[in-house]
């Protein structure tokens, strides 16, 4: 079984990660996956496509089609592409309404998943410490807050430990994003705004004095 402290860290991990990528780009990764899946959806959206497709092969025809040289031939492909404009809006709007029936169950399940499992851990295990501090290690008003709220004295609660697996998740973030951010402008010769900043303060601006020479 895995360890309720491991557990709680890669939960917050999962809910970290949501967070950075953003809802919209999951749900539309997930509604992408979806479509290709053998369902009724997935055949609608490959029938929207060929007839789209369709559609734009009329379009060009239209257009490439002189109404006053070839006007029964155009006023044929005129047909076409009004039948075949409206239905692909049609269809559109069952794929959009379809699509955002998706999204909203999906990020229902999303939160249920994440925040809420979240919620039903820290009401569960509200009483159970997750481990035990050093006994006189720590001041008794310490081991009381790490206890908060309801977990033994001398122990850390579940609360406790997801705010620090909270923060020490963001603090790496933002460290690996920051090195990734230094490391590509070193790499790609430029330089960072915080270093061009230090050397127009630290003495990068030259006086005319300096330019005379």
């Amino acid at each position: 079984m895995v360890s309720l402290l491991i557990l709680v860290l890669l939960l917050q991990l999962a809910i970290h990660l949501i967070n950075t990528l953003g809802s919209s780009a999951i749900a539309s990764l997930l509604w992408t996956l979806y479509t290709r899946l053998p369902t009724p959806t997935s055949r609608a959206t490959s029938e929207f496509r060929k007839l789209q497709r369709e559609y734009l092969v009329v379009r060009k025809d239209l257009h490439a089609t002189s109404s006053q040289d070839e006007f029964a031939k155009w006023a044929k492909l005129r047909r076409q592409h009004d039948k075949l404009l409206g239905e692909l809006e049609s269809r559109k709007t069952a794929l959009e309404a379809g699509k955002a029936s998706f999204e909203r169950y999906a990020g229902g399940a999303r939160w249920v998943a994440t925040n809420g499992f979240k919620f039903f851990l820290q009401t569960w295990f509200a009483r159970q410490p997750l481990f035990w501090l050093a006994p006189g290690w720590f001041p008794w008003y310490v081991e009381w807050v790490l206890a908060f709220p309801r977990a033994p004295t001398g122990s850390v609660s579940v609360q406790v430990w997801v705010m620090a697996c909270a923060s020490v998740v963001q603090l790496v973030s933002d460290a690996v994003a920051r090195a990734y951010l230094l490391f590509a402008s070193r790499r790609g010769g430029k330089v960072p705004v915080d270093m061009k900043k230090e050397e127009a303060v630290g003495g990068g601006v030259q006086t005319p004095h300096e330019k005379e020479l």
